[in-house]
């Protein structure tokens, strides 16, 4: 990779996490109205996806800090 593709890759990686957040809220918030409303299979699933999208966030956060580790062995 480039000294440009390893900035940005750390861009993307960065915004990808910060979006994810913003949806596993977004999700969290809906899954909370539908068991309020008693609707208790859709919150479960709801709340399963919340959690995939943090699992996910935690392997992008681990890929951003190693890019950030061995920036220096991917530049060409």
């Amino acid at each position: 990779m480039t000294k440009m593709d390893v900035k940005r890759l750390e861009a993307l990686l960065k915004y990808w996490i910060a979006h994810n957040e913003e949806h596993a809220g977004e999700f969290q918030e809906w899954a909370d109205k539908a068991k309020t409303s008693g609707n208790i299979a859709i919150h479960d699933s709801m709340s399963i996806a919340v959690r995939k999208i943090y699992e996910a966030n935690e392997y992008l956060l681990k890929a951003l800090k190693e890019l950030n580790q061995d920036s220096e062995n991917l530049l060409t």
